[in-house]
């Protein structure tokens, strides 16, 4: 059996190679996908579905892992995300909650997204007196 980290890394791999024949491998039939901005797909087909769809306005250019964590059942992986999508290019920061099945497929994802491109309101090193008076 792959590990769950080949798993999430084949369908990455998918994604940045317009090629959907893992889906079925990696995902659960009841899988639950809950993309960053609002879309849930119910059940494989949905997600077959919404690859397909996708990726004919668009194509993913990075899907970059950066760090995985383990716990469970469940696998978070941050990554950053590159796309073009109907002409327009885009990316940002984000991070993943995957579950898996007993049969080591992906049976619910969650996706969260950050800016990637951040700012420095108090400079770019840190200021330990700013620290000391927040309250936090």
């Amino acid at each position: 059996m792959e590990s769950r980290e080949e798993v999430i890394r084949r369908y990455f791999a998918a994604w940045l190679e317009n090629d959907p024949a893992c889906l079925a491998e990696v995902f659960a039939p009841e899988i639950v996908y809950s993309e960053c901005y609002g879309p849930e797909y119910r059940g494989l087909g949905q997600v077959q579905a919404w690859f397909s769809d996708w990726n004919q306005k668009g194509r993913v250019l990075e899907w970059r892992i950066k760090k995985f964590l383990h716990q469970g059942n469940d696998t978070v992986v941050e990554w950053y995300f590159c796309c073009e999508f109907e002409g327009e290019k885009g990316g940002f920061d984000g991070v993943s909650w995957v579950e898996f099945d007993e049969a080591g497929k992906i049976c619910r994802l969650k996706e969260f997204q950050s800016k990637a491109e951040h700012v420095f309101p108090y400079g770019e090193t840190a200021q330990p007196e700013l620290l000391r008076g927040s309250s936090f």
